[in-house]
């Protein structure tokens, strides 16, 4: 997949396409639905499909002191476009200034000239452009007089929900894993770098792997069975959320998410890995001794290996 980071950077126009536009945030059914639909109308017709998307989230501009979290991290984001087959990926850095071009002169200028867009599939109640006047009706509008097609795709249910970034974040911050998957259509994971720790789990005989994950959203504290994905290798572990309590006092910080890898055997240092949660072992807890948490490690591991 080719992704073309900012409007000068798109260059000569595309030879024709089929395009989607939005957060997609979590990549979950519902975009990951419209997205098919643009790959595989685009292969059928030979044109490029074309995913067009923001950083950061809109909301962030518009509604300064948002501090909702994304669901997943923007690296992460295009991962999960680029496993879905699109062409190409336009990442739109999303300013004061672009909140303001009208939503005619982003069809003109970019869907029309530079993608030569035939074709565009959007959420039905999508909408872009200063004060978000753009919508169905304007794209409608516009399709006459530059040649293209428009598809609105009706909200996507699953498991009773029409799915939303919003409830899938609910879910994960709730521990609901089943909950969140089903609506994500995929496993809940999380895509970090690897950095370095403290040294405490290797000293216990379980060496982790310290994960920054970017400020995506985590589910609870506690202990998970995981898979995890590195360098196209599926790998079995363990992993835990939390603050060590055994070791360190209560103190209000972000929460330390480590794995340990079964049989693993490298150097993950700086490298990027992905995490998926399978099923919550336990809560995080305090020990008595060091004695007593390596128990409930090797417990922990045994029980992880079988899921």
């Amino acid at each position: 997949m080719r992704v073309i980071r900012g409007l000068k950077s798109i260059g000569s126009a595309i030879g024709g396409s089929v395009v989607t536009i939005g957060v997609f945030d979590g990549v979950h059914v519902g975009h990951r639905e419209i997205i098919r639909k643009v790959v595989a109308s685009a292969r059928k017709a030979g044109l490029a499909s074309v995913v067009i998307t923001f950083d950061p989230h809109p909301a962030k501009i518009l509604r300064p002191g948002c501090t909702v979290p994304s669901l997943i991290s923007l690296k992460h984001r295009i991962r999960l476009i680029e496993e879905l087959g699109a062409d190409i990926l336009l990442l739109i850095k999303f300013t004061g200034s672009f909140s303001k071009m009208s939503p005619e002169k982003f069809v003109k200028n970019v869907l029309a000239d530079k993608f030569r867009m035939k074709h565009i599939y959007v959420g039905e109640n999508f909408y872009f452009g200063r004060g978000a006047r753009g919508g169905i009706g304007i794209l409608r509008k516009s399709s006459a007089a530059y040649g293209f097609k428009v598809t609105a795709v009706k909200p996507v249910k699953a498991a009773g929900h029409i799915v939303s970034s919003s409830l899938i974040r609910k879910f994960i911050l709730q521990g609901d894993l089943v909950g969140a998957s089903k609506l994500l259509g995929r496993p809940v994971s999380i895509l970090g770098t690897v950095v370095k720790g403290s040294g405490i789990a290797r000293g216990l005989g379980c060496p982790t792997a310290n994960i920054n994950p970017h400020h995506e959203v985590i589910p609870p504290r506690g202990v998970y069975a995981v898979r995890a994905r590195f360098n196209e290798k599926e790998l079995r572990g363990v992993l835990n959320i939390g603050f060590r309590p055994t070791f360190y006092a209560s103190r209000d910080k972000e929460p330390t998410v480590e794995v340990h890898i079964f049989g693993f055997k490298g150097n993950l240092y700086n490298k990027d890995i992905e995490v998926y949660f399978i099923k919550k072992i336990r809560d995080e807890r305090k020990f008595k001794s060091k004695a007593a948490l390596v128990k409930e490690i090797r417990k922990d591991m045994r029980i992880a290996r079988w899921m």
